[in-house]
């Protein structure tokens, strides 16, 4: 049985993910901190946020709504990584090695929703 939000392997790779979301933010340009840099790295936070914040609450139906929002904030993510890339912000190695990695929290986020409805 899972007692805490941080045996989820899906906020466990969440948490993790931020951290290299983060550092790959800080090569972006200084006039981008307050525009895609700080976009980029609230949508990133708020995936393992949810996650855990939905947890806590100890419902399934707010547990489902919170990994809805933590999904939502993925694709924001999603988004944002690509327009990075577009931008020249991110490498080609970086964006796909940055875009993998959500994809496989996104698939998490699904099966989890699923496995809650």
């Amino acid at each position: 049985m899972i007692n805490s939000y941080k045996q989820l392997i899906v906020w466990q790779k969440s948490f993790d993910f931020v951290k290299k979301v983060y550092k790959a933010t800080e090569a972006f340009p200084k006039t981008e901190i307050y525009g895609l840099t700080s976009q980029i790295r609230r949508a990133v936070v708020s995936v393992p946020s949810n996650i855990a914040e939905g947890f806590v609450r100890r419902h399934r139906k707010e547990f489902s709504q919170f990994i809805s929002i933590a999904f939502g904030s993925g694709a924001e993510l999603e988004t944002q990584l690509m327009l990075s890339k577009e931008l020249g912000f991110l490498s080609d190695n970086d964006f796909s090695d940055l875009d993998s990695l959500l994809q496989e929290i996104m698939k998490m986020l699904n099966v989890l929703l699923s496995k809650l409805k």
